[in-house]
């Protein structure tokens, strides 16, 4: 692995508040707007990306990311692909976990199929070509996307099976960086709320190194 590779990081950018997530429904391809609040939250952006001097910017095409994207000041530097779209829950989109398993007791994304929509191998599938494009930029990228998949993401970027997401919880409005030890895939941050994160600022590439 080239050394600067090695340095690269990787911030993870889960969309602001929609009216779905806020109430828990399944938002899959619905292409759901962020609310008010959420348009706030990508708002804190703004100051955290200020000293990032991104490479490359990728956006899942869906509305709730690529409005956070704009908001934070990125507009002009974004580019969209299907692939950091979110999980297709089929059937199972615009409900709850609560009413799905009125049906299928014990039922979670990670442990059951979603009728009509995608299988988990699918959706790492599509994890696996974001990591391979991430990994061929030499230098700093944003992606911003959504719940299931980016933990389906960081989960690969570890080389782990998909499935340990499951044990990476992602808020709304949250910052995470994906980097290196010693060469070594890592987990640098994990769902960082945007405004602690705006508390934080500056954040240039030499503070978010250490």
């Amino acid at each position: 692995m080239a050394e600067q590779s090695s340095n690269q990081q990787v911030y993870l950018i889960r969309h602001g508040e929609t009216e779905w997530s806020r109430t828990g429904r399944h938002t899959g391809r619905s292409d759901i707007p962020l609310t008010e609040t959420g348009k706030e939250q990508a708002e804190f952006l703004r100051p955290i990306f200020e000293g990032v001097r991104f490479v490359k910017i990728l956006s899942s095409p869906l509305q709730r990311a690529l409005a956070t994207a704009h908001l934070a000041g990125l507009v002009d530097r974004v580019e969209t692909t299907d692939d950091l779209t979110e999980w297709d829950y089929g059937d199972y989109e615009g409900i709850t976990t609560k009413e799905i398993r009125k049906s299928v007791p014990d039922w979670t994304v990670w442990t059951h199929p979603c009728p009509n929509g995608e299988t988990i191998e699918q959706v790492a599938a599509r994890a696996d070509r974001v990591v391979q494009k991430v990994r061929e930029v030499k230098g700093d990228v944003g992606l911003f996307s959504h719940g299931h998949f980016l933990r389906v993401l960081a989960a690969r970027w570890l080389g782990m099976d998909p499935a340990a997401g499951k044990h990476l919880v992602l808020d709304t409005s949250t910052l995470s960086i994906l980097s290196y030890e010693h060469e070594d895939p890592a987990l640098k941050t994990w769902n960082g709320p945007l405004v602690t994160a705006a508390c934080a600022v500056p954040w240039t590439e030499a503070s978010a190194a250490r």
